[in-house]
């Protein structure tokens, strides 16, 4: 499978910024299956890191809410989320609104996702997307242990400036790093990195030829192949999608991030089977 993107597998530090006063934030939550339910087994939040457990319908799995109520990031601060779902049950992550990464005055914001599922479990980890401002700087990774028949569904997105609102990031620095395995074993790796000009960096044709949004998306199960046709038809030209031993990844690439949310929307839905959570739609 050919990468829009480029991508090496470095990180950088947290720079000249290091010293000064930045958010800090860590939450924790696991589920476990009770009486053919999937329940809530522990919470815990620090810092700028909340999550809130909203109601959902009769029979839809829990839904998880990661809220930084730091408003957004920037250079030195650090996030951090575990989550752990036990052997059969089912839940949804996602986020209270667009993740915001403002102009560094020195060093990179980190955040870190840390994720388990146990056998015959199933986790959708559905933020939404991460925008970047002009001179923002963001190291992003992903992280997750899978049970041997474990599913996992997970997106990662950024927008490189909100065209509608005139803006673009000319500067700055972005890396994402993933590592999924299943019972110890390396699943899937990637890691993807911006680094200096980068609105000249997405002008290549092969990056984004110019489009200033992206994602990935991964699907581990048995059953991945099953989805591969469906989900190139809801990507359309927007993207691409390959799968082979048990794991199902996409790329997308738009021209803005309304663009990146419709197809996105499509692609999720069609993988979740079931419907979005309601913030994806707002």
């Amino acid at each position: 499978m050919t990468m829009p993107f480029a991508a090496i597998s470095s990180f950088e530090g947290a720079g000249p910024g290091q010293h000064m006063q930045r958010a800090q934030g860590h939450s924790r939550i696991a589920f476990r299956t009770e009486s053919g339910q999937t329940r809530l087994a522990n919470l815990f939040q620090e810092g700028a890191c909340k999550i809130r457990l909203p109601k959902t319908e009769a029979g839809a799995p829990p839904l998880a809410v990661l809220i930084n109520s730091a408003g957004g990031l920037t250079g030195g601060d650090r996030l951090s989320v575990e989550a752990q779902v036990g052997e059969g049950g089912h839940a949804v992550i996602t986020s209270q609104a667009c993740e915001r990464v403002y102009r560094s005055a020195g060093g990179a914001a980190h955040f870190d996702a840390s994720i388990k599922v146990g056998p015959g479990a199933r986790l959708d980890w559905l933020p939404q997307e991460t925008i970047l401002f002009d001179h923002a700087r963001l190291a992003r990774r992903l992280t997750a242990d899978l049970a041997g028949n474990a599913r996992l569904l997970a997106v990662e997105s950024v927008i490189f400036g909100r065209t509608s609102m005139g803006e673009s990031v000319t500067q700055g620095s972005f890396c994402d790093r993933w590592r999924i395995r299943r019972d110890g074993r390396l699943l899937f790796a990637d890691d993807v990195r911006f680094n200096g000009p980068i609105a000249e960096l997405l002008g290549h044709a092969s990056v984004l030829a110019g489009g200033c949004a992206m994602a990935t998306v991964l699907y581990a199960g048995e059953d991945a192949e099953e989805h591969a046709g469906g989900l190139r038809a809801a990507l359309g030209e927007a993207g691409a999608a390959s799968a082979w031993e048990g794991k199902l990844v996409a790329r997308i690439a738009a021209a803005d991030g309304q663009a990146l949310r419709a197809v996105l929307v499509k692609a999720l839905g069609l993988l979740s089977g079931t419907p979005l959570p309601r913030m994806w739609h707002c």
